[in-house]
């Protein structure tokens, strides 16, 4: 027990000296160290040493899922008296992450909020908070507090969020303004540029879509540009009758495609521009921007996909050899088209936060299988 207990306390003093800091994922180095607790309980006293092991007693137990030990922990420690501020400010933070993780929220925010009386904008409660905050619906307030943060691009993604909770509110005036705000908090967010160019679409505002899509290439990192596309495809896929063929107005691709030919060329854009034309009912125009986007890749697979399924109408088929080949475009098509460039998460939707390793706008369009 002795080797353990010098390890925990290596591990801590290797610790940043924050009041605040979470040993959230910390592992045993050996298999009978829940039986060393009772041990521990009976030798420790109301010092710095004994409450650090406690700390991470309790942080052992939520990682293996004994959450009711862990609170257990946390709350005798809390109620010792003449205990520091320092180390009650911990203990109330580290019984919120347990009641986080058993999903009992409001337990967690009120005991976070109690950490945050004793340490003030300590960061790493109020990044807690933030996530408690954005867990609950409440995006306004999760914003605000990665203003605390400094951290504008998450703080513009909440203010999107509250943005679209307003316009379901039916208030999109204040949605307006709240979309105004992300945009000067962090011109490059996508999710802002994105919910302004979707509400163009909704009103069949042509001439707002390009003014709104053209500022949007400018400002989002080029490499998230075909997040946009993506997004307004899905967003007027979605709010199309499910048995159209053709469900989107041309007038809306012909101001995509306007805007993305004045762009430096760019592989995934062009291939967007040949799916809106396409679904538009503009087929010719259509393989047009297929050549384009096979020109500047030659291994482009939804290119080289969308070519082979448009010219099927022109091949004399048979019936079996039709099957087979529908059988595998339609695979071929619900290959997860998405990745985080951080951790490798394979995805078929849009994402702006790596639901995996929480990393902001770290997707990618996977252009090679292999990626």
């Amino acid at each position: 027990m002795f080797h353990w207990l010098q390890h925990i306390k290596r591990r801590i003093k290797e610790k940043s000296p924050s009041i605040i800091y979470s040993h959230e994922g910390f592992l045993p180095p050996s298999q009978d160290t829940f039986s060393a607790i009772g041990e521990l309980s009976r030798v420790v006293r109301n010092n710095p040493d004994a409450v650090e092991i406690y700390l991470a007693l309790g942080n052992l137990f939520r990682s293996q899922g004994e959450i009711e030990r862990a609170i257990q922990i946390r709350t005798n420690l809390i109620a010792r008296p003449h205990l520091e501020p320092q180390f009650k400010a911990r203990a109330w933070f580290e019984l919120g992450l347990d009641y986080k993780r058993a999903g009992i929220l409001d337990r967690a925010q009120a005991a976070l909020e109690q950490a945050h009386r004793l340490t003030g904008d300590d960061p790493a409660v109020i990044k807690e908070m933030a996530g408690l905050s954005a867990d609950s619906g409440n995006f306004q307030k999760a914003a605000d507090y990665y203003a605390l943060l400094g951290q504008p691009l998450p703080r513009a993604h909440y203010l999107v969020k509250a943005a679209r909770q307003d316009k379901e509110a039916k208030d999109s005036g204040q949605g307006q303004e709240l979309l105004e705000k992300a945009l000067k908090v962090y011109p490059g967010s996508v999710e802002a540029w994105l919910e302004i160019i979707c509400r163009d679409c909704q009103e069949s505002d042509w001439n707002s879509l390009s003014r709104n899509l053209k500022s949007a290439l400018e400002n989002v990192d080029k490499n998230l540009g075909f997040a946009l596309l993506e997004g307004l495809f899905q967003f007027i896929k979605k709010s199309s009758d499910p048995l159209a063929k053709k469900y989107i107005q041309q007038e809306c691709s012909k101001t995509i495609v306007n805007i993305v030919g004045q762009m430096d060329q760019d592989l995934v854009l062009c291939y967007y521009c040949a799916i809106f034309l396409r679904q538009s009912g503009l087929t010719a125009e259509c393989l047009d921007w297929l050549e384009k986007a096979l020109v500047l890749g030659p291994d482009f697979w939804p290119a080289r996909l969308e070519i082979m399924e448009l010219s099927q109408e022109e091949q004399v088929l048979t019936e079996s050899f039709k099957t087979q080949l529908l059988f595998f475009t339609q695979k071929a098509k619900s290959v997860k088209r998405f990745v985080c460039k951080v951790c490798g998460l394979k995805r078929e939707q849009v994402f702006f936060l790596c639901p995996r390793c929480y990393s902001w706008h770290s997707i990618s369009f996977r252009t090679q299988l292999s990626e």
